[in-house]
């Protein structure tokens, strides 16, 4: 019988504690870095809020949604600003996402794999342009095809149409909402697609194998396989161009117009809550009302930032809840046709 000696028998145990302490190190850096995230958004927050009070004292909760200027205080309502705010950061979702979308199924599914890798690096090279660059783009080239083209097209063709007509009726300009929101779109095209192809890769060989197997073409894979169990990755990844198309200021600013004002037509100027503080910064004072309602404003767009984040997160919750309920089932009546036969 050969016995271990105390070396031997100490070494793994030495190993096995420091293995420990390695956990326990790690563990708890983890938890300081996530206790330090909500400490600096609790700060930021706080820090918004006491900033802001005296502009809320003065002008009261009406300045939300006050769309002229109010005479008393000569100070413009921030409905404009808000409003231009989500008006163009829907259209760079609606126009940008489904192209988002297409594009990471292109590379994932369709295309050759030869120029896989190139398609994906030139579509992720978006991302690198500053954004002024895509500003001096949209200025001399995107508005004045718009003005010339598109917006004229649009006025002609959508214009006619009853209620939905109102969105392109009116004189065409080119430095508008929908010339920001179109900017927006095109900024926000890498982020989403570079996520929604890394959900898209993640989908199970198997799954699409079987589907296959089954007779499912391409099309019946990408729709009934693909797309459904990418589903809360690619809300996922909209959110964060959502986030991106909010707090978008420099590209904005110089295509939108600069006008505080709210239209039913998407041809008309707007502002933006980034751009209109980016506009105002150099001319408030370092103290007073001024400041006061500029740090208002940055705070209703942290506000709406994290109010749209909080939706999606409950929009995914629910999508996982319902895939997890048909895969039970599913399972469930899988095992009762197998014990029935």
């Amino acid at each position: 019988m050969i016995r271990s000696t105390p070396a031997e028998v100490g070494a793994p145990l030495s190993r096995r504690k420091r293995a420990r302490l390695g956990d326990f190190i790690a563990s708890k850096a983890t938890g300081i870095a996530a206790l330090a995230l909500v400490a600096l958004l609790v700060a930021f927050l706080i820090n918004f809020a006491l900033g802001s009070r005296e502009g809320l004292r003065v002008l009261g909760f009406r300045y939300l949604w006050t769309t002229g200027i109010i005479a008393k205080f000569s100070v413009q309502g921030a409905f404009p600003y808000i409003f231009g705010t989500l008006v163009t950061s829907a259209i760079a979702l609606i126009l940008g996402v489904p192209v988002a979308v297409g594009l990471a199924l292109f590379v994932t599914e369709v295309c050759p794999r030869r120029i896989r890798a190139a398609v994906a690096t030139l579509s992720d090279m978006l991302a690198a342009i500053p954004s002024v660059v895509y500003g001096m783009w949209g200025f001399f080239v995107l508005t004045p095809w718009m003005d010339a083209t598109l917006e004229p097209w649009l006025h002609k063709v959508l214009g006619p149409i009853p209620g939905f007509g109102r969105l392109f009726q009116g004189n065409t300009f080119g430095s508008d909402i929908l010339t920001a929101g179109v900017i927006l779109s095109i900024m926000i095209l890498p982020i989403v697609t570079s996520i929604s192809r890394e959900i898209l890769s993640a989908v199970p060989r198997e799954l699409r194998d079987g589907a296959y197997a089954l007779g499912a073409t391409r099309y019946e894979v990408i729709r009934g396989v693909t797309l459904p169990f990418s589903r809360a990755g690619i809300v996922g990844a909209s959110m964060l161009g959502l986030g991106r198309a909010l707090g978008e200021t420099i590209a904005v600013i110089m295509v939108i117009g600069n006008n505080a004002s709210v239209q039913a037509s998407l041809f008309g100027k707007g502002y933006t809550i980034p751009s209109f503080i980016a506009g105002s910064f150099g001319e408030s004072g370092t103290n007073g009302l001024d400041r006061s309602l500029l740090t208002l404003m940055a705070l209703i767009l942290v506000v709406i930032s994290l109010g749209f984040a909080a939706l999606a997160r409950l929009f995914v919750r629910r999508i996982n809840q319902r895939a997890r309920i048909a895969f039970d089932t599913g399972s469930a009546r899988s095992a009762w046709m197998s014990r029935s036969r």
